[in-house]
């Protein structure tokens, strides 16, 4: 979990800086974007064309070995037809580039990229069609096959065992259920992560390993009109959460994203879990513990931005986009129970 005051406030002026320094770039136009733990902003040039320069946060900024992997792994995913940002290197030729500023608390130090800016709207903004939903459920399948042929030497970082978001680390949170005093919610958190430790744990060497982009979410994925009157998704982004896991995990949380922005959220799991099976047919024991490991991705949402809202109040609305959305729908698959649930994931895979 990040520690406080470590998101970085650079404010425009800090930014200009940093283009001219290090990208020899004159901004027309700089406009802040949402963010989690870091802070990006759109970038337009007039000599060169648009741009997301992306600021670490100082306690991220000090793992360089573990930005390069997945600076590599969005170039990787590229490569092999993935539609992904690339990095613009530096004037001096480099990816990363650690930059000490003072943006308010003190002089830290944070690491710096430019990223190629990918046209579209997130996919939150869009009509969530079936045919969209098996294209997204397809893209997660197939970002993690790519990533099974990546090899780079700082590899072993993405194992992160004490990672708050990987989705191998649920029983974490318990440290975290304090925010939840007095909430009905906390009941519910509890009884998942016990259903983790008993229903889903037994199973996971059964489970097949990958890395996952470990954020397939409504806002990291965008997507532009086609040729049929729908959309095609034309970017993924944010691979900060990059970690070893399996190929469930990443489903898991492709369907819980999507039924945040779904207005029937249960009917999201069966073209999503169609989609990703086109390229990845699950086993049984997979397939058994997908229903926990939904409700485990919520609760973790959940949670983590309850205690994030504590560290950085100012951002408290972006923090709770999926909690607010969220509550509502974790209580009503907890609800509606395993049984029924998966008869409506699995009624159209069967």
């Amino acid at each position: 979990m990040s520690v406080q005051l470590t998101k970085p406030k650079f404010n425009e002026s800090q930014v200009s800086e940093l283009l001219k320094k290090l990208f020899n770039l004159t901004p027309r136009e700089i406009c802040s974007l949402p963010s989690y733990d870091d802070q990006n902003f759109y970038v337009a040039s007039p000599e060169s064309g648009e741009y997301v320069l992306k600021i670490m946060n100082a306690e991220d900024s000090k793992n360089v070995n573990l930005i390069e992997v997945q600076t590599y792994a969005m170039s990787f995913a590229q490569q092999n037809g993935l539609p992904t940002q690339t990095v613009i290197p530096t004037n001096s030729g480099q990816l990363l580039s650690l930059e000490e500023m003072d943006c308010g608390s003190g002089c830290k130090k944070y690491l710096v990229r430019l990223l190629t800016y990918l046209p579209g709207v997130t996919i939150s903004k869009v009509p969530l069609t079936p045919e969209l939903l098996y294209e997204t459920g397809k893209m997660a399948a197939r970002i993690d096959k790519v990533f099974e042929k990546m090899e780079h030497p700082h590899l072993s970082v993405l194992q992160r065992e004490k990672f708050i978001w990987s989705l191998s680390n649920v029983d974490l949170l318990e440290a975290y259920l304090g925010v939840l005093d007095g909430d009905p919610l906390q009941s519910v958190v509890k009884s998942v992560i016990h259903h983790y430790r008993t229903s889903v744990q037994p199973k996971q060497p059964n489970f097949r390993k990958c890395i996952n982009h470990g954020d397939f979410n409504e806002l990291n994925i965008l997507v532009q009109p086609d040729d049929k009157s729908g959309n095609k998704i034309s970017g993924i982004l944010d691979f900060g959460d990059m970690n070893c896991g399996y190929y469930i995990n990443e489903l898991a949380i492709a369907i819980m994203y999507m039924m945040t922005v779904h207005p029937d959220p249960i009917k999201v799991g069966g073209p999503l879990l169609a989609g990703f099976e086109s390229v990845f047919p699950l086993n049984e024991d997979e397939k058994d513990s997908l229903y926990f490991l939904v409700l485990s991705r919520f609760c973790q949402s959940l949670v983590i931005a309850r205690y994030s809202v504590t560290l950085y109040p100012e951002n408290a609305e972006y923090l709770m986009i999926t909690s607010r959305k969220g509550v509502k729908i974790v209580q009503q698959l907890w609800e509606l129970g395993k049984e029924q649930a998966e008869k409506v994931w699995f009624a159209k895979c069967e």
